[in-house]
């Protein structure tokens, strides 16, 4: 079975119910970190916390097919509804867009790159946020050859619900390059949007990027 699933993770949601307790032997090795997402999938939104088994959630999320998850909240992006659930395997195929929240990872790590303003469409989803890529690099080509899950930085996600139309702020989403349909150069007034929380809005996005359309298919 180990070799049947050899990168399969163990993501841990939400709160564990109480137990006896049962005397553990002691563990050397520090307890794991953890940082709270929000992760958006074709027809939902599941909500919680992670352990991280390296220094960046993206290298994380990059380096592993399936995912174990455990006491999950999710939310129905057809209907509204909610439902929590013990544990549910997702496939990284299934994961459009993750919001991340909390520390952004081994500052060692960095390299000098430029950002880049940019909008995509994954799925249900539009996004808009920051590319980061080496000075010169194009950043369309530099989106279209990372690895699946690609950071983006001072981002923002909109999507349809129920209850309408509705904004999402993230310091960091990570995006499924693999699920993406286009993806475009956008200008720093369509990121940087006036203060919001929950819009109700209908209609698709806020501005035709038809002419700058990059498309993404079978290459």
């Amino acid at each position: 079975m180990i070799r049947g699933f050899p990168r399969r993770l163990r993501l841990v949601f939400g709160r564990q119910e109480p137990g006896p307790t049962v005397p553990e032997p002691t563990v050397a090795a520090s307890t794991p970190p953890t940082v709270e997402f929000t992760a958006y999938s074709g027809d939902c939104r599941a909500s919680g916390s992670i352990a991280l088994d390296g220094n960046r959630l993206t290298d994380m999320l990059n380096a592993h097919d399936e995912f174990e998850l455990v006491d999950v909240l999710v939310e129905s992006l057809e209907d509204g509804h909610v439902i929590e659930t013990h544990d549910l395997v997702v496939g990284r195929d299934e994961l459009y867009v993750v919001h991340v929240a909390g520390p952004r990872g081994d500052r060692g790590r960095r390299v000098r790159t430029r950002a880049t303003a940019i909008t995509l469409r994954v799925g249900p989803y539009a996004v808009f946020g920051y590319l980061h890529a080496m000075p010169g690099a194009d950043p369309i080509a530099s989106f279209r050859h990372r690895r699946a899950m690609v950071p983006l930085t001072d981002a923002w996600i909109e999507y349809d619900s129920p209850t309408g139309r509705q904004r999402a702020k993230a310091a960091t989403l990570v995006v499924n390059r693999d699920l993406t349909d286009w993806v475009a150069l956008a200008a720093e007034e369509d990121i940087k949007l006036p203060d919001f929380e929950q819009a109700h809005e209908t209609g698709g996005l806020l501005k035709d990027f038809t002419g700058l359309i990059t498309s993404f298919g079978a290459e």
